[in-house]
């Protein structure tokens, strides 16, 4: 696999990576309207965003990149078709996701140099439904993960970013999708997960840390 991140990640003289912070918290203090999420009806829904008002994102993208952060993430969090329908817009998703992607890519190559490359991780949040707990099945997960990681790959990113996992499966089903999208397209780009740990020691379906490893 060619990846300039897997390049930059492995540099012996610069061993630290930085990620950007949090997406939503960075839209929430620009007091965005119902008008600016194209209607009160989907207000709330970050991801909309990149079609509704991409500067919004764009000031977030920037604003992180300006103060030295290596990586951003695209703002897809919940751009799975299954968080989407909570605001009838599941049938967006391969076009969120790839928007969202082409965005983040375009800002950050106005900061990459040889010296300091930058980078897009297509962020794929654990959704709203986790299989373990019988929100729902394993095949309607993978399916909508796939097309949202179709859509990132499309859009340019340079890493997937599977984030803040709290069920063992729903990770297995985000990487079986993100592996159909390797396979369809004939090549891999790096890929990362990260869990969330609950105050007990376990993750919050009680899986602890050797389970997820």
């Amino acid at each position: 696999m060619n990846s300039r991140f897997l390049d930059r990640l492995h540099h012996p003289s610069r061993p630290v990576i930085v990620f950007d912070g949090a997406m939503g918290t960075n839209l929430q203090v620009q007091n965005l309207t119902a008008e600016d999420f194209g209607g009160k009806e989907y207000e709330g829904c970050n991801e909309y965003l990149v079609h509704t008002k991409p500067e919004a994102v764009a000031i977030v993208h920037r604003g992180f990149l300006e103060a030295g952060a290596d990586v951003i993430e695209t703002d897809t969090f919940g751009a799975a078709s299954i968080v989407l329908a909570e605001y009838d817009l599941a049938d967006k998703a391969y076009y969120l996701n790839k928007t969202a992607a082409e965005l983040a890519k375009g800002i950050a190559a106005e900061f990459d140099t040889p010296e300091k490359p930058r980078f897009v991780a297509g962020s794929i949040g654990p959704g709203t439904k986790l299989p373990t707990l019988g929100h729902i099945d394993f095949d309607t997960l993978t399916a909508a993960f796939t097309e949202q990681a179709e859509g990132l790959y499309d859009g340019g990113v340079d890493l997937f970013l599977v984030e803040t996992c709290q069920d063992v499966l729903q990770i297995k089903s985000a990487l079986n999708a993100i592996e159909e999208v390797f396979k369809k397209k004939g090549a891999r780009i790096p890929l990362m997960v990260s869990i969330t740990m609950e105050a007990t020691g376990t993750m919050l379906v009680g899986s602890d840390i050797s389970a997820a490893l």
